[in-house]
């Protein structure tokens, strides 16, 4: 009888071995506290024309402002942001007016050195200092900030090296925005590639003409461009319209969407 039962115990040993649902029960086990991996956001990205040189974008239900200006009214249709751009310390970019006046306590701040230092709201989330060439990843989103400046004779206006223009590259949809911030036609932009959608400014005397800003967009050829940031010291426009030529005659490929930047609030 013990020798029976001896072959029986060896026997549902040798089944428990080679059983697959009872091997490696050593094995950690998954728990509600290991996190889970957040997916891509592949919402389509919408862009939002503000005034100047503000943008607002976006994407399922994320939101996301670029140098937020002239009032905090101007963006409350849109909700508190998650992310906001500043490209740097003037005061149609930085403005701190506006940003006291925005619930930024959900928002992550990235910004050159510069901004840091200049920027007077704590009320952000995080923040996140970018310098020229860098890149940073913030949710599925890449930025990277593009050198944005003046080089001689008007190098006072914007120092080479100070402050940033941006490419955010969507993951989800695969698509690579760019914001030129305040700059002339500069080999960092005219070398840019694969940009879905470029915002470019062209104002005197602190930026570029608008032959220029052509001359830097044919170059960089992006699927679209929208023409901001585009009034000038004395209070004039630059030709929008002659820049739409200028592109389109030479790569029609190019479409030149233009909007009303300067709307009254």
């Amino acid at each position: 009888m013990r020798h029976y039962l001896y072959l029986f115990l060896c026997t549902c040993v040798l089944a428990a071995c080679g059983n697959p649902d009872t091997a490696n029960t050593d094995a950690p086990e998954s728990t509600s506290d290991t996190p889970a991996v957040e997916s891509e956001n592949t919402a389509e990205v919408e862009v939002h024309p503000i005034v100047h040189g503000s943008v607002v974008l976006t994407q399922g239900d994320r939101t996301i402002f670029v140098d937020p200006y002239d009032g905090a009214e101007r963006y409350t249709s849109y909700g508190p942001p998650d992310l906001v751009l500043i490209t740097h310390t003037h005061g149609d970019h930085l403005d701190s007016a506006t940003l006291a006046g925005l619930d930024l306590t959900q928002a992550t701040l990235v910004a050159p050195a510069a901004v840091m230092e200049a920027n007077p709201n704590t009320t952000f989330a995080s923040t996140h200092a970018l310098a020229n060439g860098e890149s940073w990843d913030w949710q599925d989103v890449t930025i990277e900030a593009i050198p944005a400046y003046n080089p001689p004779p008007k190098e006072n206006f914007h120092p080479e090296g100070q402050f940033n223009g941006y490419v955010l590259d969507f993951a989800g949809p695969e698509e690579r925005i760019y914001f030129s911030g305040d700059t002339e036609g500069v080999p960092a932009m005219r070398n840019l590639s694969d940009i879905d959608i470029a915002f470019v400014c062209m104002n005197l005397p602190y930026t570029m003409d608008i032959e220029q800003a052509a001359d830097a967009v044919v170059d960089f050829a992006p699927s679209v461009v929208y023409p901001y940031h585009y009034r000038n010291q004395d209070g004039t426009k630059s030709d929008v319209e002659a820049f739409q030529t200028m592109v389109t005659d030479r790569n029609d490929d190019i479409e030149v969407r233009l909007e009303n930047w300067y709307t009254e609030r």
